[in-house]
């Protein structure tokens, strides 16, 4: 529908150009801007859950013929929203009404989780996108059950899967709604013939996905206040808008029943929400792999809820008015009171939603990091990154770290097929440092506290030769990242003997 995704896009674009890249973003820009061969050989072994997104922006960036920039990078994402806002409007209107899916799509598009993924460049916009749309089409097969509507079900599905795998998750969801409307065998056996199709086109990402676990080792298992912080983020974080949602929600799964084999809106609904979320936390009691983002495909469900319950309350205000004034409200009337409260609820998460727009927001803000190297570093300085990822804000925004000297580099990352090059070893590093009076460091926060032991030797050797054989002298702290300047004692000193004797 047209008014969502309007209202979608206008959501997406507000402070766009919040600032610079935060680092899940940077690893998009630098490795989508790398040639086909080189993301391929990358995809061997680090993020190949994201290879076809990689492909996608490769081709984004690349129509901008001179520096794409951070508006270019989160543009697919917001117009991916607001296909989504759309899709989501579809379903309402399809499965209910016009309203009820005015009013879906609406909340789906002022949803303040919504807006921050619409304005990030990764894939879970367009993850969720895939998946409504697949949704569509799941309902149209089911009411056709023609085998070319199964068809094109299924490329859909597989093809939002290769986005990112965990979306297989909707076939879930898919299935809860075919038990809930009691469909019959012939709709069943075409679903798993579509089914089975998306799970084998996904094998081999499995296979090779699985070898590289290890870039989500940092996750922990959800409990239940993940749980409830989810259900708040998909109803509306603020308590007014929160509490109002939920009871809606909770009223429009009164009208899930209909006729043996049809498919109702919360039919559709309450599974989508409900159950790639559960799968994915209670698979995550055994191996840590829940985040938001990762089902954020799902939360097209919970707005679908809530305009079904509004569309209920509507209808009892309707019939109450009919006998108090012996006249039928007219429908246009109640759709723009549905509309106006949805505004209220914008009212209610502006503060959220212009906070979510602000420069530094996001886990760190690369683009601040880089510019403080450009002011502060002169040409020929060297530059030690600790750990190896710090080099992100390098691979973003290279033009700010153009004159500076990378100590431990030994092999850029399009060379060497990893996400930020191939480090020297111990005695190279030494010795590339021991004609140096003076280093700067890109260190991680974390990095800083005491007790933290780095796994790889040349790390090790990094700290050793900074503490063994340098002392701190300045220091700037940018969200997680810190840059400091390391210089030997005896240029110190020398330093200080001179402005005594000045």
């Amino acid at each position: 529908m047209a008014v969502p995704a309007a209202a979608m896009l206008a959501v997406g674009f507000w402070g766009l150009r919040r600032g610079g890249m935060w680092r899940d973003e940077a690893v998009t820009y630098q490795v989508a801007r790398r040639t086909v061969p080189q993301i391929w050989r990358l995809l061997h072994d680090v993020d190949a859950v994201h290879g076809l997104y990689y492909l996608l922006m490769h081709v984004v960036l690349g129509a901008d013929p001179g520096h794409p920039g951070e508006v270019v990078l989160r543009l697919p994402s917001v117009c991916a929203a607001a296909v989504t806002a759309g899709l989501v409007g579809a379903l309402g209107a399809r499965l209910a009404r016009p309203r009820v899916g005015l009013w879906a799509g609406l909340l789906y598009a002022v949803n303040p989780l919504v807006g921050h993924y619409a304005q990030e460049g990764r894939s879970y916009a367009l993850v969720a996108a895939g998946a409504t749309g697949a949704t569509l089409l799941f309902v149209r097969a089911v009411r056709e059950e023609g085998r070319r509507a199964w068809w094109w079900y299924g490329t859909v599905l597989a093809v939002t899967c290769w986005l990112h795998e965990f979306a297989v998750l909707l076939l879930l969801a898919h299935a809860g709604t075919l038990a809930l409307a009691r469909a019959s065998g012939r709709v069943w056996r075409g679903w798993c013939c579509a089914a089975g199709g998306v799970a084998l086109s996904l094998l081999p990402m499995v296979v090779v996905s699985r070898g590289q676990s290890a870039q989500v080792a940092w996750l922990r298992e959800p409990d239940v206040e993940t749980a409830q912080e989810l259900l708040r983020q998909y109803l509306g974080p603020t308590g007014g808008v929160y509490w109002t949602c939920l009871a809606l929600g909770l009223l429009g799964l009164t009208r899930w029943a209909g006729r043996r084999g049809e498919v109702s809106l919360a039919a559709v609904a309450l599974p989508l929400a409900v159950l790639p979320p559960v799968a994915l936390m209670l698979a995550s009691q055994l191996t840590p792999l829940y985040v938001d983002r990762y089902v954020l495909y799902a939360l097209a469900g919970a707005p679908l809820l809530v305009a079904l319950g509004a569309d209920r309350v509507a209808g009892l205000l309707g019939r109450l008015w009919s006998r108090a004034a012996a006249t039928t409200p007219r429908a246009p009337l109640l759709t723009l009171a549905g509309v106006l409260a949805v505004l209220l609820s914008v009212a209610h998460q502006i503060p959220l939603l212009r906070a979510d727009r602000v420069a530094g927001t996001r886990p760190d803000d690369l683009g601040a990091v880089a510019a403080a190297v450009a002011r502060t570093l002169r040409p020929g300085d060297p530059v030690l990154f600790l750990p190896a990822h710090a080099r992100g804000a390098e691979l973003a925004y290279p033009a700010d770290f153009k004159a500076t000297r990378d100590v431990a580099l030994a092999e850029p990352g399009p060379e060497s097929g990893t996400l930020y090059g191939r480090e020297v070893g111990e005695a190279t590093l030494r010795r590339r440092l021991a004609g140096a009076d003076e280093v700067w460091a890109v260190m991680e926060k974390y990095a800083l506290v005491s007790g933290y032991r780095p796994r790889l030797p040349t790390e090790r050797a990094k700290f050793a030769v900074l503490n063994q054989q340098f002392v701190l002298r300045e220091e700037m702290v940018i969200d997680r990242v810190a840059l400091r300047l390391y210089v030997r004692p005896l240029r110190m000193g020398a330093e200080e003997s001179g402005l005594h004797g000045r």
